[in-house]
């Protein structure tokens, strides 16, 4: 720990406790206000209020008023702010006694406001309900740790613990001796973890230099699961700054290394407790048909797997990010993954969102796939063997593609509803075109000097 990281964590032992009612953005992004805990009864009582479009806002903060309507046009009306008590939490970063929650933003009339992720995977969390089903999700999440130079250099750069002069020290996959270089960094990340009673399990080193996955238990309950999956983001991001580092959840920080993801495992229990995907050692009928499901609504859901510009390059064919829509048995090459197809571990393996996933939407996407599995028998076509090569659609490469399929999607609609739909793709299409007229270094190097 550097002499200026020991100095700041002394001033913040000497501040007083607070807490931080928090909402989760479009883009997985954290926004709320942080409570003197004199005053922490306003966060329980429903007192907190934020502009409504705090939930519109890009990647870049704005609200897009010109494009949504939804901000200045309408007077840039309040939302409150309805804290969660399962998620309230300590923050151990910060001074002793401070905590944080998740809200779900509700309208003044008190609905949920349809720009909520949290909301919305509530509302695809009912359908379950009503058919007196129960989703049971893991996650797994990788991120890249990285320099704390990168504001300076305008790039990111392996921990200086994994490189011999300069350059990486190779892959580092499972290399317990890349997980001993950043022990201090990662043993935080864990006490953090428990300290919020986080169901983490299995750390693991991956492929890039400074690259790392944790998993997280599988929970009876898809929106702690998505909650989960947020905190553990926060907490990555908080300890590496602790350690005079950085963490990142981009989807491809480094073009020659690998690109960092979100698999989803889920399962689907009904009211006996019983796994509906347990295929018995017979033909597991349903449990093909939710990957059908899946499958079949995986392009339209492109946008909410890969919500960016630098989500696209992870897409590679030869990499283990998923281009094709295919399914198999324990095989990790293919979009949707069977690991275990009988018992109650029965499950299916969600391969293709990036780490920069919004969890929320993420989840609400597959298990709106799953949804239509459920309903009716759906054919997913044969499974993809090792060795084998299977004649199958394929997911785009193009972010301004990804952005038309999901507008025009009747799934999306269906899921996310209509107003979420053009309000999320009109947001990224933005985004999209912006970088299409973005000129990048490489159109300088590549053309300048020879056209």
């Amino acid at each position: 720990m550097s002499d200026q990281t020991k100095a700041a964590e002394d001033a913040s032992a000497a501040l007083p406790p607070r807490i931080e009612i928090l909402l989760v953005g479009m883009n997985g992004d954290l926004r709320g206000k942080q409570i003197p805990i004199d005053a922490e009864k306003k966060v329980w009582d429903g007192s907190v209020r934020l502009p409504s479009s705090t939930q519109s806002l890009d990647i870049w903060g704005d609200d897009n008023d010109d494009i949504t309507g939804l901000s200045l046009t309408i007077g840039d009306p309040d939302g409150v702010c309805i804290a969660d008590r399962r998620s309230h939490v300590p923050m151990p970063w910060a001074p002793a006694g401070s905590s944080q929650v998740l809200a779900t933003m509700y309208e003044l009339d008190g609905t949920p406001s349809f720009m909520d992720p949290r909301a919305i995977l509530a509302s695809v969390l009912k359908k379950y309900d009503d058919r007196g089903l129960t989703p049971v999700v893991a996650t797994e999440l990788e991120f890249y740790v990285v320099e704390d130079d990168w504001r300076e250099t305008g790039k990111p750069t392996p921990p200086k613990r994994l490189t011999y002069k300069g350059e990486p020290n190779g892959y580092q996959l499972y290399d317990m001796s890349a997980v001993d270089a950043l022990d201090s960094y990662l043993q935080t990340v864990r006490a953090w973890a428990k300290a919020q009673d986080l169901p983490a399990d299995a750390t693991t080193a991956e492929f890039g230099p400074g690259q790392f996955e944790i998993n997280l238990l599988h929970r009876p309950d898809a929106l702690a699961a998505a909650d989960d999956c947020i905190y553990l983001k926060r907490i990555a991001e908080q300890a590496a700054r602790k350690h005079g580092l950085k963490s990142t959840c981009m989807a491809k920080p480094y073009a020659n290394h690998a690109g960092s993801g979100l698999h989803v495992h889920a399962s689907i229990i009904d009211k006996s407790g019983k796994n509906v995907l347990d295929a018995k050692g017979g033909d597991p009928v349903k449990l093909k048909s939710v990957c059908a499901g899946m499958l079949n609504s995986m392009r339209d859901a492109q946008l909410i797997f890969a919500p960016f510009a630098n989500s696209y390059r992870r897409f590679q064919p030869g990499s283990f990010a998923p281009v094709d829509l295919t399914w198999g048995f324990g095989h990790r090459g293919t979009a949707i993954r069977i690991p275990d197809k009988d018992g109650p571990a029965a499950r299916v393996e969600h391969r293709v969102a990036g780490a920069d996933a919004n969890p929320h939407l993420l989840l609400a996407a597959i298990l709106g796939g799953m949804l239509l599995g459920l309903d009716e028998d759906l054919d997913p076509g044969p499974a993809t063997e090792p060795g084998t090569v299977v004649e199958a659609k394929r997911l785009t490469h193009d972010f301004l593609t990804a952005v038309e399929e999901f507008s025009s999607s009747a799934f999306i609609a269906d899921v996310f509803g209509e107003s979420y739909r053009k309000l999320y793709g009109d947001t990224k299409r933005k985004e999209a075109i912006t970088y299409l007229r973005t000129v990048s270094d490489f159109d300088y190097q590549t053309y300048l000097p020879r056209i």
